[in-house]
C-alpha cells in the first residue's frame, strides 16, 4: 500500500522539483569599526580589488626581490599544494553539477549454449531436437539511463556547498601566494640587513686592527702598559668572531629563501649586493574594504556558505527520492543482425523510496550541520578579529619604528663622533685606553643598530601589507598623490 501510494504521489513530486531546502543564505555579521586606532598619519587610499594580490614587492625597488618574487608562485611548493587543492575542489564542483543530468550506460554481451557430449539433445515440451555439439549463440546489446530529480534540492545545494568549497580553496590559494611572498621579503630584506651589519663590522675590524697595531707600537716604545695591547688584541678577535657569526645567520636566510623559491639550498646561491634602505609609506584603507581583500577573511565566509548549503543537504532525507530508469536493446543468434533483429526489447521504470524510521539519524545530522555553521560563523568572526589585529600591530609598529630609526640615527651619529674624539684623547695621553673601548663599543652597536631599526621598518611595511591582504595600490581619487618613499 505504501508502495502504491508513493508511485501515485510521483507525478506531484514532479511539480516541485528544484525545491530548496537550505536556509536563505545571509553572509555572517561583524563588528566593523570606522577606522583603526592606531592610525594618526595613515592615509585612506582608494585601492582596487585587481590589485589585491599585485606586485607590491616593486615598492622596495629592488631587482633582485623582484625576480625571487616571481619565482615564488611558479616553483614554491607550498603554493603548488594549494593550486592542486583548488583544482580538485573545482573539479569535485563539476562532479557534483553532473548529478543534474541521467546516467547513460551500454553494455553488451555474447553467450553461447549447448550441452556435454556428440549426440542430440530432446528439448522437454517441444519434441523437437537440436544438435548440440556445435551449440546455440545469442548476442545482444542495450542502452540503459537512470536519473534522479532534484525534488527537494539535494543535488542543488551540493552544487552550491562545493561550489563555495572551491571559491574557500581559491581564497587559500590567494592565501598562501601571499604568506609566501611576504615570507621571501621578510627574509630578503633581513638577509640583506645582515650583510649590512657585516660590512659595518668589517669596517671596525679594520680600525680594530689599526688600534691594535698602535697600541702595539706605543707599548714597544714604553708610552702604554702591556694591558692596553691585550685589551686592543681581545676587542679584535671579539669582533671578528661577531662577523663569522652574521655569516652563519645570513647562510640560515639564503636557505630559508631557496625553499621559498622552490630551489634546493644545496645548490641556491645569493650573491652579496648593495643595501637598499627603502621603506616605503603604507597608505589606509577603511575597514570594510580591507575585509573584501583579506583572501583568509573571504575563504572563512565561503566556507560559511558551505555549511549552510550542507544543512539544506540534510533536509532533504526527510523526503521521499524518486528514480527514473529506461532501456532498450536487442537480441539475435546472428552477430550481423544485431542491430536490425525483431527480438528488440525496451523498458521503463519508476521507483520511489522514503525512509520511515531511523530513530532519529536524520535529525542527528541535521543538527550536526546546523552545529558545524555556527561553527563556520564563529571560524569567521575570530578570522576577522585576528586581522584587525594584525594591522593594529603593524600600524603601531609602523609608527613607533619610524620614529625609533629617526633616534638610533642620531644616535649613531653622536657615537661615531664621540668614538673619534677619545682615539684623539688616547693618543694624546688623557684618558686611559679602557675609555677608548668604552666608545669603540658604543660606536659599534649605534651604527648596528641603526642598520636594524631600517630593517625593523622595512619588516613592518611587509607585515603590514600582508595584513591588508596585498598591494593597496591602484586608483587613486583625482586629488590623491602617494607619500614619497624614505
Amino acid at each position: 500500500m505504501i508502495k502504491l501510494r508513493a508511485l501515485v504521489l510521483m507525478p506531484a513530486m514532479l511539480a516541485v522539483v528544484g525545491c530548496n531546502l537550505a536556509p536563505a543564505y545571509r553572509p555572517p555579521t561583524a563588528s566593523i569599526p570606522a577606522g583603526f586606532k592606531e592610525a594618526p598619519g595613515w592615509r585612506a587610499a582608494a585601492p582596487a580589488d585587481a590589485v589585491a594580490k599585485g606586485q607590491w614587492w616593486l615598492l622596495f625597488d629592488d631587482p633582485i626581490l623582484n625576480q625571487l618574487e616571481a619565482r615564488v608562485a611558479i616553483n614554491n611548493q607550498n603554493v603548488a599544494a594549494s593550486a592542486a587543492a583548488y583544482a580538485q575542489a573545482r573539479a569535485a564542483v563539476r562532479e557534483a553539477r553532473a548529478s543534474f543530468f541521467p546516467t547513460i550506460d551500454l553494455s553488451t554481451g555474447a553467450t553461447r549454449a549447448g550441452s556435454f557430449g556428440g549426440g542430440t539433445t530432446t528439448i522437454i515440451g517441444g519434441g523437437t531436437t537440436i544438435n548440440s555439439s556445435n551449440g546455440s549463440r545469442r548476442y545482444s546489446v542495450s542502452i540503459g539511463a537512470s536519473w534522479e530529480p532534484d525534488l527537494w534540492g539535494r543535488i542543488g545545494n551540493t552544487v552550491s556547498q562545493q561550489r563555495a568549497l572551491a571559491e574557500a580553496s581559491q581564497g587559500d590559494l590567494a592565501n598562501a601566494s601571499l604568506s609566501a611572498q611576504g615570507e621571501l621579503a621578510l627574509n630578503y630584506v633581513q638577509l640583506r640587513g645582515l650583510e649590512q651589519q657585516k660590512v659595518i663590522l668589517d669596517g671596525t675590524v679594520a680600525a680594530y686592527q689599526r688600534a691594535l697595531t698602535i697600541t702595539t707600537n706605543r707599548y714597544n716604545q714604553g708610552v702604554v702598559a702591556r694591558i692596553d695591547v691585550l685589551q686592543a688584541q681581545s676587542q679584535l678577535d671579539s669582533a671578528r668572531a661577531n662577523a663569522a657569526d652574521l655569516v652563519r645567520q645570513r647562510a640560515v636566510l639564503e636557505h630559508a629563501i631557496a625553499v621559498l623559491v622552490g630551489e634546493n639550498p644545496s645548490t641556491f646561491v645569493l650573491a652579496d649586493a648593495p643595501w637598499r634602505p627603502k621603506v616605503p609609506d603604507v597608505p589606509g584603507v577603511i575597514p570594510s574594504i580591507m575585509l573584501e581583500r583579506r583572501p583568509d577573511i573571504a575563504a572563512a565566509e565561503r566556507r560559511v556558505a558551505a555549511a549552510n548549503a550542507a544543512i539544506g543537504i540534510e533536509r532533504s532525507a526527510f523526503f521521499p527520492t524518486l528514480g527514473l530508469t529506461g532501456d532498450v536493446g536487442s537480441q539475435t543468434g546472428r552477430l550481423g543482425s544485431l542491430f536490425s533483429a525483431a527480438s528488440s526489447i525496451w523498458s521503463l521504470g519508476l521507483s520511489g523510496a522514503l525512509t520511515l524510521l531511523d530513530f532519529g539519524a536524520r535529525s542527528s545530522r541535521v543538527a550536526q550541520a546546523r552545529a558545524a555553521y555556527d561553527q563556520a560563523v564563529a571560524n569567521y568572526r575570530q578570522t576577522v578579529l585576528v586581522a584587525f589585529q594584525q594591522v593594529e600591530d603593524e600600524l603601531a609598529g609602523a609608527r613607533i619604528l619610524s620614529y625609533v630609526a629617526q633616534q638610533r640615527t642620531t644616535a649613531a651619529a653622536a657615537a661615531n663622533r664621540v668614538e673619534a674624539l677619545t682615539q684623539n684623547q688616547y693618543l694624546a695621553g688623557e684618558i686611559a685606553y679602557s675609555d677608548v673601548i668604552v666608545a669603540q663599543t658604543t660606536a659599534l652597536q649605534a651604527r648596528q643598530t641603526e642598520a636594524t631599526a631600517i630593517v625593523d621598518r622595512q619588516a613592518a611595511a611587509i607585515s603590514l601589507i600582508q595584513a591588508i591582504g596585498g598591494s593597496w595600490q591602484g586608483p587613486l581619487p583625482a586629488d590623491a598623490q602617494m607619500p614619497p618613499s624614505r
